[in-house]
């Protein structure tokens, strides 16, 4: 049997194995593979770069655990970058995990901004149902769509609070979205209705969808798709995080398959000829 027949007939379980290697050291050692930045992107980073200081800030967490590994890295570097600022960040939720999702991306940016207090800082609104109707009678009176914030604490008795009244109130608003209710309705609301310039986060296949609305209206000043935009945000603040070593592990293990397809195709061709030369 010749080397290519012999090739042909790997065990399977060889290739997983390989596969694995290939996506888990990755995740341990820094690969750092070139990440080019693409202009949606760089125009969610410009758009929180360069707002005034002492900024009030909207992040929306509307997504589950389901896809949490493609937006929470996104939302926790654009936290990051908003407490670096030193933003006020209020966030809320249009999906009920949504305030779970928020408190762990909180929790993980303490890590790095010990000093940020809860009500000074920032605050976590919590879930209201209602979608597009929540966000319309928050852009006419907040307080009638969160009377109390996720812990059911008052809104009148939470300091960063105090100068907001309504969505025209906030420099900008950030959606982070995985479906319906989400980042369009955000656009179709919080700026088509009120004209509060919008940004977002989203999955990679919600992506296609959203991208319309980057256009010359500026309904949607910039977007950051799937596991690749979050890559790139980490990149543009400097914070590497989970999202480029799982776009590095991404990559190694496209070039592993893309490998293995390839000896597959020689291996055929070459078998198949000499099968031929036999009979």
């Amino acid at each position: 049997m010749g080397f290519f027949e012999k090739l042909m007939k790997i065990d399977r379980r060889i290739i997983f194995l390989l596969i694995f290697i290939g996506v888990a050291i990755p995740l341990l050692v820094a690969f750092n593979f070139k990440l080019e930045i693409t202009q949606p992107v760089r125009e969610v980073y410009n758009l929180i770069e360069d707002a005034d200081d002492g900024a009030y800030v909207l992040l929306s967490f509307d997504y589950g655990p389901s896809t949490k590994p493609e937006i929470q890295p996104m939302a926790i570097s654009i936290l990051k970058h908003a407490f670096e600022r030193d933003y006020k960040v209020v966030c809320s939720a249009l999906w009920p995990m949504g305030v779970l999702m928020c408190s762990e991306a909180i929790a993980s940016v303490k890590k790095e901004y010990p000093d940020i207090e809860y009500g000074v800082d920032y605050v976590n609104l919590g879930y209201k149902a209602g979608g597009r109707v929540t966000i319309t009678l928050m852009g006419k009176n907040i307080r009638k769509a969160f009377p109390t914030d996720a812990a059911n604490k008052p809104i009148s008795e939470i300091p960063i609070m105090n100068n907001i009244r309504n969505l025209t109130n906030f420099d900008f608003i950030v959606g982070f979205s995985s479906g319906d209710p989400g980042l369009k309705q955000w656009i179709q609301v919080g700026h088509d209705t009120f004209g509060v310039p919008v940004a977002g986060g989203s999955t990679a296949v919600q992506f296609p969808s959203l991208s319309p609305y980057l256009n010359k209206e500026n309904q949607l000043v910039g977007l950051l798709g799937g596991l690749k935009g979050a890559a790139e945000y980490e990149k543009l603040i400097a914070s590497p995080g989970s999202a480029i070593k799982g776009m590095d592990a991404q990559s190694i293990a496209h070039l592993v398959i893309i490998i293995f397809i390839a000896i597959g195709n020689i291996g055929y061709f070459v078998t198949g000829k000499y099968k031929e030369k036999r009979i």
